[in-house]
């Protein structure tokens, strides 16, 4: 079938949105019509060329939902018209890391779509009988794509998708930071360095969690109000001397839980110097650039510090992604204020600038 899509052609140069071939889905693929999708920071450092294990040509985009279309052979969990949210983390509920509780990276396709390709090492993308590579293995910044059955969460049938699609990026990853991978506990303190998407989902975790002291870290004024619109019971101002504020914020003491959501070394060594001795626990959600290390001094550690990394929020996605849209729906969670514009596809690079320019936390592509 012939579908519009943005396609990166050349890393540094804008998205071109054209027409290009989608092939029907092959054994245990769907065919899913995107609804809505997010414009991901993600998106944007690999049309930039930073990221080294981007390529070209690719359909970006990662942060959908739509509707199944079509199934092929083999998939059991998913029918045409099904509500789903796409899974650039797949959940194959087989392999040795989706049997165990400690960790949400699945194994199962992670080789082909690092490359590009679907699980069988082809693309159903192409354009004048060239192959084009699939983007995280979901490729959203299209009208339709096909993805593996393992990558799409099956979501509640009344969820609104414009909403549904941040669940696929941004807002698990810092939900998920916070009730998975730190599990923070009733009562607790929490430091939130960051107010993007992750950040604002991570403060909105703690919330969930029922942490008594939320600080919320950043430079922007407006980005501190959504922090407080989503549970913040304190704000400050991003810089040098934010570390001795917490811990007088914190009864000199530290908080249990902190997080960092930047991708910025300097900021994650700030959320491992504010943790509590003893027992806080740091945790690192943001990515650093290539080739960057974090410095941190040893008796952080030895004095009882701790910290992890998050990849996704620890979300196992067909499981648990749900659950969390179902918080939104339930009003545990208000998602409104995260939608900052709506596009079109054929205005995806005014995304990329609006991203940029910090104008509102994400802005999503509405497909007619």
């Amino acid at each position: 079938m012939r579908i519009r899509a943005a396609v990166l052609e050349e890393f540094g140069q804008p998205l071109v949105v054209q027409e290009i071939d989608l092939a029907e889905p092959r054994r245990g693929e769907v065919l899913v019509r995107l609804v809505a999708c997010g414009v991901c920071h993600t998106d944007l450092y690999t049309a930039s060329g930073a990221d080294p294990s981007g390529y070209a040509p690719t359909v970006l985009g990662h942060e959908g939902a739509g509707v199944v279309e079509r199934v092929g052979d083999g998939v059991e969990s998913l029918r045409p018209g099904d509500r789903v949210v796409t899974l650039f983390s797949p959940q194959c509920r087989e392999c040795v890391h989706c049997l165990s509780p400690r960790t949400n990276l699945c194994l199962a396709i992670r080789e082909q779509q690092n490359l590009g390709f679907l699980p069988d090492g082809t693309t159903r993308l192409s354009r004048d009988g060239e192959p084009i590579r699939h983007f995280m293995g979901t490729s959203t910044f299209a009208e339709y794509t096909v993805m593996p059955e393992i990558a799409l969460a099956k979501i509640d049938a009344e969820a609104p998708l414009d909403h549904a699609a941040l669940f696929a990026c941004g807002l698990s990853t810092g939900l998920g930071a916070a009730l998975y991978t730190a599990q923070v506990e009733p009562g607790s303190t929490c430091v939130v360095f960051g107010a993007g998407m992750v950040g604002l989902g991570a403060v909105a975790g703690c919330r969930i969690a029922g942490a008594e002291q939320i600080v919320c870290v950043d430079l922007s004024e407006e980005r501190l109000a959504l922090a407080r619109g989503q549970g913040a019971t304190e704000t400050l101002a991003a810089g040098p001397d934010v570390v001795a504020q917490i811990v007088e914020s914190t009864s000199g003491f530290g908080a249990d839980f902190t997080f960092e959501a930047t991708g910025r070394t300097d900021v994650m060594r700030q959320a491992v110097e504010s943790a509590r001795m003893g027992w806080g626990l740091c945790t690192v959600a943001g990515v650093a650039g290539k080739g960057e290390t974090l410095d941190i001094v040893p008796r952080y550690l030895i004095t009882g510090r701790r910290v992890c990394g998050s990849s996704f929020g620890g979300v196992k996605g067909r499981d648990q992604v749900p659950e969390l849209v179902r918080m939104s729906m339930d009003g545990r969670l208000d998602v409104t204020p995260f939608l900052s514009h709506s596009l079109t596809l054929d205005q995806v690079n005014h995304g990329f600038e609006l991203m940029e320019a910090q104008d509102g936390i994400r802005s999503v592509i509405a497909f007619a």
